[in-house]
């Protein structure tokens, strides 16, 4: 079948979705109390069901006291029970597939259940949607006339007990649909390669072939490979391999630090960029319209959600509140209730809603990734704007960065520490750091108030990173890979520290 024909009835299909999608913009409290209502019922006959009964709770209400707000470590228990074999634990249908997360703070595994309802009907219906979205919203695209590059996780899946686990990249590719493997590059073989540094070749190889319409990956290792692809082929730009190349569907970071960047490498004005946000845990939300950086919050993936505001989170006034109470540009902790057996589970981020009808979000961080040592509650979500700011008006790029407190001692104040990798470095440091620090006061006014007069926290502190030292920080720590995130903010030292210690040993 002709390549246009293809392009059209996908089209065609895709956009029948956006009927069914005006369901819980239109309905959105109705749909997620069913919901809630279905996914007790389903689990009302399996241990944690029989354990808090299920079986009696009609209501949100009901619900919310007497069923905990959880941690993984919390549920650990019974997901490993879930991994040696045993079935209805968390959930009535079989759990044969297990995401491997380390986190971004803790190196200790996580394995987070998937059910094929999961798949099916959260990550793979999300798939589907955001195509649906992209070309409701471009009616001349032509994405399906080409193939998508796609870069996941890097690491195979392994057997265990009957039961398998690994990236869920992995677990998505391994259970990918036809028409999903057909339009992807590069091949699931190169896709499932475990070790980085081999696969990244192996994917210019066989993707510098193809006719890449679109791409899809978390931005600071997209960047890695679209770098080496130029300096492969020799290239000015992308667009002189893959010239047909339209969207780059992005997620798992903030796309703020690199956007200038991704400009130079895909220059022309019609090219889009689309925001997702998804985890092990699920799909949450996708960018709806063009040029924004607000996230449609996705209702129908089997997914319950409450929020847990940040100004009281992991206190004794902590509790979590329904969609319908939450209000417009407050931080909220993201509680989930899934279709694979996670039961009030904390994800771990953070969002701000910037609209309740229909309910779009910007993450702005996680719930273990801000800076709060002197009341100045920094979130990444300040930090990627203040910096993506300085960048563009002193005309340097940035590859990675990760932030820490100085402490107070005796009587020096406190301050905050900063480790930044250029791609270009600013003329002047002591500039650049002035005009950084400047910048985030105007984005966090609980910043600015203790840097007033430098009565609390003095000026921040910016070390230049060597070339590479965020990737051989990653590399030691078995952390390379698509998947894998540079820790931006942290309450306490250990990562800026073990990374200054890595700096000096190169010098």
């Amino acid at each position: 079948m002709p390549l246009p024909i293809i392009n059209s009835i996908a089209s065609w299909i895709l956009k029948k979705r956006i009927h069914q999608m005006e369901l819980f913009l239109k309905y959105p409290h109705e749909v997620q109390e069913e919901l809630m209502c279905n996914l007790l019922k389903s689990a009302e006959n399996t241990v944690i069901g029989k354990k808090y009964d299920f079986s009696s709770i009609k209501n949100y209400e009901t619900f919310s006291e007497r069923v905990p707000v959880s941690t993984y470590e919390d549920l650990e228990p019974l997901i490993e029970e879930t991994r040696k074999g045993a079935q209805n634990v968390l959930w009535n249908t079989p759990i044969k597939w297990f995401a491997k997360s380390s986190g971004t703070t803790n190196a200790k595994s996580k394995f987070i259940p998937v059910s094929s309802e999961a798949l099916e009907n959260c990550h793979y219906k999300a798939s589907k949607d955001l195509l649906c979205l992209y070309l409701n919203n471009n009616e001349n695209s032509q994405l399906f006339t080409g193939k998508s590059l796609r870069l996941g996780g890097s690491k195979q899946l392994y057997e265990d007990n009957n039961t398998f686990f690994g990236d869920l990249s992995a677990i998505l590719i391994d259970n990918m649909p036809i028409w999903a493997e057909f339009s992807s590059t590069p091949s699931n073989k190169v896709s499932l390669m475990g070790d980085w540094e081999t696969k990244l070749p192996a994917i210019i190889n066989e993707t510098i072939q193809e006719n890449v319409t679109s791409l899809a990956g978390v931005p600071s290792w997209m960047m890695v490979l679209l770098n080496k692809t130029l300096e492969t082929t020799g290239k000015q730009n992308l667009l002189d391999i893959w010239p047909n190349a339209e969207v780059y569907f992005h997620g798992g970071v903030s796309f703020e630090p690199y956007r200038e960047q991704y400009k130079k490498l895909f220059p022309k004005d019609n090219f889009s960029y689309y925001e997702i946000y998804n985890a092990s845990e699920g799909f949450f939300a996708i960018q709806d319209l063009n040029n924004s950086n607000e996230l449609l919050l996705m209702l129908d993936y089997g997914i319950f959600y409450e929020f847990i505001p940040m100004e009281t989170f992991g206190t004794t006034n902590q509790k979590a509140i329904p969609l319908h109470q939450v209000e417009l540009n407050k931080n909220y902790a993201v509680v989930i209730t899934t279709n694979s057996g996670l039961w009030r589970y904390l994800i771990g981020d953070t969002v701000r809603f910037t609209s309740i009808d229909p309910f779009r979000i910007v993450v702005t961080g996680r719930t273990k990734h801000h800076i709060n040592v002197f009341g100045e509650e920094l979130m990444v979500e300040n930090t990627d704007k203040a910096l993506a700011k300085t960048c563009n008006e002193l005309g340097c790029e940035v590859i990675d960065y990760t932030v820490a407190p100085i402490f107070m001692k005796d009587k020096e104040k406190g301050a905050h520490e900063w480790i930044i990798e250029f791609k270009t470095l600013p003329s002047n440091i002591e500039g650049f750091a002035a005009l950084l620090d400047k910048n985030l006061q105007t984005v966090n006014s609980d910043y600015e108030a203790k840097r007033y007069n430098n009565m609390t926290l003095n000026p921040l502190k910016v070390n230049v990173a060597r070339t590479n030292l965020f990737y051989d920080w990653l590399k030691e720590n078995d952390k390379l890979g698509g998947q894998h995130k540079i820790p931006r903010l942290s309450n306490e030292r250990k990562h800026l520290e073990e990374l200054l210690k890595m700096q000096l040993m190169h010098i």
